[in-house]
């Protein structure tokens, strides 16, 4: 259960290691489905999605610091409690029949359960937030965490960047500066 208030890294893979993006259209449909179904119920601090995998760092909110009017559900009828899992869950759902109707393909395309763990300083919050940045360099996809485009790293630092938790994670790092040294060490 992801409780209130507290922060997470959350991540999971394709079955079997399989790729869970095929194309540009499948990275920005996911990112759509995050800001749909995640945003009304969790700050993201950061992002990064990979061929096979993806990690997402967020905060749960508070339930006073929800809007249920802009909560979107599969089903007509709103459920009794707010809750991020079954947020996590439609988004999920939602993107795996997008791409099983895109691909021709049936069945599961994540692991069953999707991996958390709690984020309980700001030590371990940056800390975190530098691996999901610089997991594209882990795996050899580009030299740099700013060379890579399907992560939070260079919206963070974006002027024009419509969400305010990531200038919680720049005030984390102590400004701007201080975020992109300490990405490149």
């Amino acid at each position: 259960m992801l409780e209130e208030g507290k922060y997470y890294h959350i991540y999971n893979r394709g079955n079997n290691s399989q790729p869970i993006f095929f194309e540009n259209e499948n990275y920005r449909y996911f990112l759509q489905l995050i800001k749909k179904y995640l945003e009304p119920v969790a700050d993201i601090y950061s992002y990064c999605l990979i061929k096979n995998h993806y990690h997402l760092l967020i905060r749960v909110k508070p339930v006073n610091e929800i809007n249920a009017e802009k909560l979107t559900y599969t089903t007509k009828d709103k459920p009794k409690k707010v809750s991020v899992t079954l947020q996590l869950s439609h988004l999920f759902n939602a993107y795996t029949q997008a791409i099983n109707k895109r691909f021709n393909r049936t069945g599961s395309l994540f692991e069953p359960k999707f991996h958390r763990i709690e984020i309980d300083t700001d030590e371990y919050l940056i800390q975190s937030i530098l691996y999901i940045h610089n997991n594209p360099v882990k795996h050899n996809v580009c030299k740099q965490a700013k060379d890579y485009f399907w992560s939070s790293y260079n919206p963070i630092l974006s002027n024009t960047n419509e969400n305010n938790d990531f200038g919680h994670v720049l005030y984390l790092f102590g400004g701007r500066e201080n975020f992109i040294i300490a990405h490149n060490e």
